[in-house]
């Protein structure tokens, strides 16, 4: 064990960090639609932990010294493997939200390791990624274990391939009729786009406009609904 951990902590450099064993569990225990076999993970649940014990060892100092895209595939990786965790640590949850009692959130649990403190997935999310990147894409990247979430990339995320994937991403999710789409001259569409609103907004462009590049039809001045939100494990 300590030999694999010293093998990942040695993946960390200048250039920035090596997501190999994440993406090895991703692509192998994780299905075309996002669908995740927790019971595997947990079964073999060493490769997960050392990967999150060496996120959890890198420093400010490393962090700061990548590029934006190195930095924010860092952090999206982090958040994600560190959803693995959560449930495989109270598997066979159900659902994320059965996590806690009724006056705790599992995503305010201080369960993240990053940069020398414990900090919980709220933290990460809401008081890192989207305080410090512009960038409405990542809600199609962090994923909450749910199904009604985008699904879970059966890969890790990569600054150099960090663009084009936020944008297969971002068109799979809206692709899926079951959370997206037009009909009877109206666009549904996931309670995402109506939690974080203001992420997709701007003077000039409605959620509406956002969206439109990304469907077949023009969307553009239509009214919204917004479809259910399934909080049931995205589990395979």
């Amino acid at each position: 064990m300590k030999l694999l951990l010293g093998l990942l902590l040695f993946a960390i450099s200048a250039q920035g960090f090596d997501h190999s064993s994440l993406d090895a569990i991703l692509k192998e225990h994780v299905d075309a639609k996002g669908m995740v076999d927790y019971e595997a993970i947990l079964k073999d649940r060493e490769a997960l932990d050392l990967y999150l014990e060496s996120t959890g060892s890198v420093s400010k100092e490393q962090f700061s010294s990548w590029s934006e895209s190195e930095r924010l595939a860092f952090l999206i990786n982090v958040y994600n493997a560190e959803t693995l965790q959560l449930i495989i640590d109270h598997y066979p949850v159900t659902s994320i939200k059965k996590i806690g009692g009724l006056l705790s959130s599992p995503w305010k649990k201080d369960t993240v390791t990053l940069f020398g403190k414990k900090i919980s997935l709220d933290d990460l999310e809401h008081g890192i990624i989207r305080v410090d990147y512009a960038e409405p894409r990542i809600h199609f990247a962090v994923v909450c274990a749910a199904i009604g979430c985008p699904p879970l990339r059966p890969g890790a995320f990569t600054g150099a391939k960090l663009e084009s994937q936020l944008d297969e991403q971002t068109r799979q999710f809206l692709q899926d009729r079951e959370k997206n789409r037009v009909e009877d001259g109206r666009l549904h569409l996931s309670p995402i786009f109506d939690w974080y609103e203001g992420d997709f907004v701007s003077e000039e462009n409605t959620v509406a406009d956002y969206v439109n590049p990304y469907l077949e039809e023009d969307t553009k001045g239509m009214k919204i609904s917004y479809t259910d939100y399934d909080w049931d494990l995205n589990k395979q």
